[in-house]
C-alpha cells in the first residue's frame, strides 16, 4: 500500500532539522551526493517527475523536497532536496536530473523489514534484545540503522557483563523488496573481575575493604553468584558502601577520589581500582538537639540519639538518631517536622560539633499518588503498602518506609518514589514507579538431616497469584523417616482490610527411629486442614487465630520385645478439633537475619470443640538479640538469648496422647537426641535376661528451655556464607502418668548441653552443623553429639 501524503508538506518542514540529523545518512554522504548532482540554472520548474517508487506516493516524495514546481531551477535548492530525501531514511539512492523544464527524480527505496531475529543469544533474551534495537517489523531497513542496533546490542551485553560479545547484522532478502534482519550473537563468557585494588587505604587492609564493596574478585565458589561480573552500576553502589563504611568507623572527611575499571587486553576480565582519601578519624566533641517545635523539649529528644560526647563518630548511629527524632515528632502530630543536621569539624582536635535542628517545615500536602509500571500487579497491592495516601501531609520518613514496604513484597525488580509539583505550591504528586519481575518459584533440593535422615524436598510457589498479592504454594518432603505434603494459600490483606487469612491442606507421616537397641518404634500420621485469620495491631504486634481439624493415627507398632506398654496404649486413630491463637511481638531489625531486637510469641491451643482430644496447651517463646559490633568491629558478632516453655492440661477426663505432648532434645536441646530427654520408660527383662518390653521417651506435659548463643565470623570470605557459633542449652521436660507395672523415670531436673557449630547459608537453604557435649544429664537420656539440621535461622 502506498503512503498517503496527508499533511506531508507540513510534517516535512517541521521534521527537517531532525531528518538532517538522522543516522540514516552521514554528512559526508550528503555532501558527496550534492557534488554529484549538477542541474543547470535558469528557467522555472514546470513539473517534477518521480520514478522508481513502489510503496511511497509521488506526492509524498515531492512534499519532502525543497524544490517545488514553479520555483526557479536553483542547484542549491535541488542539492538540498537530495539531502532531505536521503535524510528520511526511505531511500537507498536518490538522483535528480533536468529534462527541459521538468525535474526528474529517480529513487531506489530501502527495503521493508519483515522480521527481526536473534541467533546465539542466551544471556540476553529475545525480549530484551528486541527492546534494545530500533528496527522493527514493517520499519524501513538501512545499513546505518542495522549498525546502530548492532552497537545497541553490544551495550546490552555489556550491561549483563559480556564485554567480549560479538554481534553481526545479516539480512535475508525476500520478494517485494522485503528483508529479514538476523543478528548473529557470539556471547562469550561473562567478563569477570580478576582484581580489586584500593589506593590510599592506610587504616584498613585490602581484604577488609574487599569485604565492604559488593563487587567481588573472581573465585571458583562464586559460580552461583554474579557479584564477580563487572557492572558499572555496581561500582557506583560500591562507592556508596565505602562511604557508609568509613562514616560508620568515624572518618567524616572520607571520600572516593576515583573508581577506575580497566579491561584486560584479552577483554576477559576487569581490574578495579578505588582511589581513597580516608582523612582522620573523629570523635564526638559535642552533640546538641535544638527543638523549634513547642511541646517537644530538647531534654526528651536528646536520649533518642545513640551518640555521646567522647564517642567515636558513627554515621549509622547519627542516621538512627535523625530517624528517631523524625518518628517522635511525627507521633506527636507534627507531620511537617524535619531534622537538619549541622556537623562542624575541628581538624586540630579531630572532634565534631553536631547540632540536630528539629524544625516544623513548610506545610506540604500529597495531592495524589500515581503508580506506573505495574503491568500485572493490581494497584491496590502497592497502595496498601504505602504509609501515605491522597490528602496526607508530606513526610519523607513515611515515604522512605513506603519504598521499603514495596521492596519487601519481592514482586518488583526496581521501585522508586519521586515527587512532582502539584496543582498548587503546597501540593506534590507522588510518582511510584515499579518494574515487575517473576514471582513464581520452583525449588528442588536434597540433603541429610539428623532428625529425618536422607531427604528430598520440592516446592512450587507463586507469591503474587494473579497479581493480587496472594501467596499460593505446594510443598513436599520425602525422607527416610517421614513424608510431608502441604498445599496452602495466604492473603495478607483479606477483604482489602488489615487482616491476614489463609488455609492449608496437609498430610504428615513420621516414622520414629530406634535410638538404642532397647527403644521402641512406631509410625504416626496426621492428615487434615486448617484455616487462619490474623490482625496487625501495628508494625510490630499481630495476633493470629486458627482452626485445625485432623485425623491422627499411631500404627506400625511391632510385636514382641519391641513393644512398649505406653505405645500400645496409644495405638489407633484419634481426631483433633483445635482452636489456636498466637500473639506476636516482633521488634527484630531483620526477620531473615536478625542482629538486634526482640521476638515474643505467646501461643494457646484449645482442643475440645468436637474430636476426641480435649486439652489446653500454652507455649510461650522469646528471643533477644544483642549486636556486638561496637565491641568487635564486625556485625557478624551477635549474642542471642532465647527461652521457651510448655504447659499441657487435660480437660474432661481426657488422657493426653503422645501426639499432644511436648518433646525435648535435638534442635531445642543440643547434645541430646531428638526427643531424647524427659519421662522415660525403662525396658523390662525376664528372669533369663530377655527383653520383654522396650523402653524410651514418651513426652511430657511440662517443659522449659533456655539457650545462649554467640555467633561470630570465621576467617573465610563472607561470600561463602559460613559463620560459627558457640552455645549452651538448658532445659527440662516432665509430667507423665504411670501405666501398669512399667517403671517410669520422670524427673524435672535440668539438663545442660554445650558445644560449637558452623552455619552455612547455601542457595538451597541454611545448613547447621553442631558438635555438642551433654554437661548435665539424667538416667535414660539419649545422647547425640553431632547434629545436622536444615532451614533454621538462628
Amino acid at each position: 500500500m502506498l503512503l498517503k501524503p496527508r499533511s506531508v508538506l507540513l510534517a516535512s518542514v517541521c521534521l527537517l532539522p531532525a531528518m538532517l540529523a538522522a543516522p540514516g545518512l552521514s554528512a559526508t554522504a550528503l555532501a558527496a551526493t550534492a557534488q554529484d548532482t549538477s542541474v543547470p540554472a535558469g528557467g522555472t520548474i514546470a513539473a517534477i517527475n518521480v520514478t522508481g517508487n513502489q510503496r511511497i506516493e509521488t506526492s509524498t516524495i515531492i512534499a519532502y523536497m525543497v524544490a517545488q514546481p514553479g520555483d526557479p531551477f536553483n542547484p542549491e535548492t535541488i542539492n538540498q532536496s537530495v539531502k532531505t530525501l536521503y535524510a528520511t531514511g526511505l531511500f537507498k539512492s536518490v538522483n535528480i536530473t533536468r529534462d527541459g523544464s521538468d525535474l526528474d527524480v529517480s529513487v531506489v527505496e530501502n527495503p521493508i523489514v519483515d522480521q527481526v531475529l536473534f541467533a546465539g543469544n542466551k544471556a540476553l533474551s529475545d525480549k530484551d534484545a528486541a527492546a534494545a534495537v530500533s528496527l522493527k517489523p514493517r520499519s524501513v531497513y538501512t545499513p546505518q540503522a542495522a549498525e546502530a542496533d548492532r552497537r545497541a546490542l553490544l551495550d546490552a551485553y555489556a550491561a549483563k557483563g559480556h564485554y567480549n560479545a560479538e554481534v553481526t547484522a545479516n539480512i535475508v532478502k525476500l520478494p517485494d523488496n522485503r528483508v529479514n534482519v538476523v543478528f548473529q550473537c557470539t556471547e562469550g563468557a561473562a567478563t569477570k573481575i580478576s582484581r580489586i585494588i584500593f589506593i590510599g587505604d592506610h587504616h584498613f587492609s585490602q581484604a577488609t575493604l574487599r569485604e565492604v564493596v559488593s563487587s567481588r574478585q573472581e573465585a571458583w565458589w562464586r559460580f552461583l553468584s554474579g557479584a564477580d561480573v563487572y557492572s558499572p552500576d555496581r561500582i557506583e553502589y560500591d562507592e556508596y558502601l565505602l562511604h557508609k563504611f568509613y562514616f560508620h568507623k568515624g572518618y567524616a572527611d572520607f571520600h572516593v577520589v576515583g573508581a577506575n575499571a580497566n579491561l584486560s587486553p584479552d577483554r576477559k576480565s576487569f581490574y578495579l581500582t578505588f582511589t581513597l582519601n580516608e582523612g582522620e578519624r573523629y570523635k564526638v566533641g559535642s552533640l546538641k538537639v535544638v527543638s523549634g517545635i513547642p511541646n517537644l523539649p530538647e531534654s526528651e529528644l536528646r536520649g533518642l540519639v545513640p551518640l555521646s560526647k567522647g564517642d567515636w563518630f558513627d554515621g549509622d548511629a547519627l542516621q538512627q538518631g535523625v530517624d528517631a527524632l523524625n518518628k517522635r515528632a511525627l507521633n506527636l502530630g507534627y507531620a511537617f517536622a524535619t531534622v537538619n543536621p549541622q556537623v562542624t569539624t575541628d581538624p586540630a582536635t579531630h572532634t565534631l560539633a553536631i547540632v540536630l535542628n528539629v524544625v516544623n517545615g513548610p506545610r506540604v500536602w500529597i495531592q495524589r499518588v500515581d503508580i506506573t509500571g505495574n503491568t500485572r500487579t493490581e494497584d491496590k497491592v502497592i497502595r496498601r503498602e504505602m504509609t501515605v495516601a491522597d490528602g496526607d501531609a508530606y513526610n519523607q520518613s513515611q515515604i522512605d518506609q513506603s519504598t521499603e514496604n514495596i521492596k519487601n513484597l519481592g514482586f518488583f525488580k526496581t521501585e522508586n518514589i519521586t515527587t512532582s509539583p502539584g496543582s498548587t505550591p503546597q501540593q506534590v504528586v507522588l510518582n511510584t514507579a515499579v518494574q515487575e519481575q517473576a514471582t513464581g518459584q520452583f525449588s528442588l533440593g536434597g540433603g541429610y538431616s539428623t532428625s529425618l535422615g536422607a531427604l528430598l524436598n520440592s516446592g512450587l510457589s507463586q507469591n503474587n497469584f494473579l497479581g493480587t498479592g496472594i501467596n499460593a504454594s505446594i510443598n513436599t518432603l520425602i525422607a527416610q523417616r517421614g513424608t510431608q505434603i502441604n498445599l496452602g494459600m495466604t492473603d495478607p490483606y483479606f477483604l482489602d482490610r488489615n487482616l491476614i487469612a489463609g488455609w492449608d491442606l496437609f498430610r504428615t507421616v513420621t516414622n520414629s527411629y530406634t535410638a538404642t537397641s532397647q527403644s521402641y518404634s512406631y509410625s504416626e500420621s496426621d492428615i487434615g486442614a486448617d484455616v487462619r485469620l490474623g490482625y496487625r495491631f501495628n508494625q510490630n504486634v499481630r495476633q493470629t487465630f486458627s482452626y485445625t481439624i485432623s485425623q491422627r493415627n499411631i500404627y506400625n507398632i511391632p510385636s514382641g520385645s519391641s513393644t512398649n506398654i505406653y505405645i500400645e496404649n496409644e495405638f489407633g486413630k484419634s481426631t483433633l478439633s483445635q482452636i489456636s491463637q498466637t500473639l506476636s511481638f516482633d521488634y527484630l531489625d531483620d526477620d531473615q537475619d536478625p542482629h538486634s531486637g526482640l521476638l515474643l510469641d505467646l501461643t494457646t491451643d484449645f482442643a475440645g470443640l468436637g474430636g476426641s482430644a480435649k486439652y489446653i496447651r500454652l507455649s510461650p517463646d522469646i528471643s533477644y538479640y544483642i549486636p556486638l559490633e561496637r565491641i568487635f568491629g564486625n556485625p557478624a558478632w551477635v549474642l542471642k538469648f532465647s527461652a521457651s516453655a510448655g504447659y499441657l492440661d487435660d480437660l474432661g477426663g481426657y488422657q493426653d496422647k503422645i501426639e499432644d505432648r511436648f518433646f525435648l532434645g535435638g534442635d531445642n536441646l543440643r547434645g541430646f537426641a531428638d526427643s531424647g530427654v524427659g519421662p522415660y520408660v525403662e525396658p523390662v527383662y525376664n528372669s533369663s535376661g530377655t527383653l520383654t518390653s522396650s523402653g524410651g521417651q514418651i513426652g511430657g506435659r511440662y517443659m522449659w528451655t533456655q539457650s545462649t548463643e554467640l555467633h561470630f565470623p570465621l576467617p573465610v570470605s563472607k561470600d561463602l556464607g559460613v559463620s560459627g557459633f558457640a552455645f549452651v542449652d538448658a532445659g527440662s521436660l516432665w509430667g507423665a502418668s504411670t501405666i501398669g507395672t512399667a517403671t517410669l523415670l520422670d524427673s524435672s531436673a535440668p539438663r545442660v548441653g554445650a558445644g560449637i557449630g558452623v552455619s552455612w547459608n547455601t542457595p538451597f537453604g541454611l545448613i547447621n552443623l553442631s558438635l555438642a557435649q551433654p554437661v548435665v544429664k539424667q538416667r535414660g537420656d539419649q545422647v547425640q553429639q553431632f547434629r545436622v539440621s536444615f532451614g533454621t535461622r538462628f
